[in-house]
């Protein structure tokens, strides 16, 4: 769909600019947009580094066998399935950490890694499993501590406090965080319900 929009608002730009004698306020747009957007891909990039190193760091420590522990109890209510033997429960538990910490380009790898494998136990290939489809929703939905996405995005954007927005960040997530579980809970034994009748 965005394939379809972007193209035909670049069109009606160009039109609107040509009809109304601005080309060169156009000419000027195109080319600070470009530099703008070099420049916020710079102050990204260097930010993403630098957490996928710290989260690189803690793999290799016993501090993330230790937050492992602290997540356990959540991992065996929304996955019950799941044994912690199982090569999934480390993938999602790394990657629910990954989101925790803000580290959203460092848990999108962990993120396929742990639906492959759930995807290779599941017996209907076309449907996805309850552990899919709650994982799922943790990832659209997750917790973050320390929205390093966001804050990085404001800082290439010149904001004068970059970080201001952790707290209303914790509330919208841990709101969606709570509804998305529900309602994904509610759903799940509904669907046990209609297979037992």
């Amino acid at each position: 769909m965005l394939n379809i929009l972007w193209p035909i608002f670049i069109i009606i730009s160009f039109i609107f600019s040509v009809g109304t004698g601005k080309i060169n306020q156009l000419n000027t747009a195109i080319f600070d947009s470009a530099k703008d957007a070099v420049q916020m891909t710079i102050t990204f990039f260097g930010t993403i580094c630098m957490w996928n190193g710290v989260m690189k760091i803690l793999q290799e420590t016993s501090i993330m066998s230790k937050m492992t522990k602290l997540v356990s109890p959540i991992m065996k209510f929304l996955f019950p399935t799941i044994k912690k033997e199982d090569k999934e429960y480390k993938e999602i538990t790394i990657n629910m950490i990954a989101n925790i910490l803000g580290l959203g380009n460092a848990a999108t790898p962990l993120g396929l890694k742990a639906m492959k494998s759930m995807q290779e136990k599941n017996k209907n290939k076309e449907i996805l499993t309850n552990n899919m489809a709650m994982f799922i929703v943790l990832n659209t939905a997750s917790l973050q501590i320390i929205p390093t996405t966001v804050i990085a995005i404001r800082t290439s954007l010149n904001s004068v406090n970059p970080t201001n927005i952790i707290v209303p960040i914790w509330g919208a997530t841990i709101a969606a965080d709570i509804a998305g579980i529900l309602i994904t809970k509610i759903l799940i034994n509904k669907n046990k319900t209609r297979r037992k009748n």
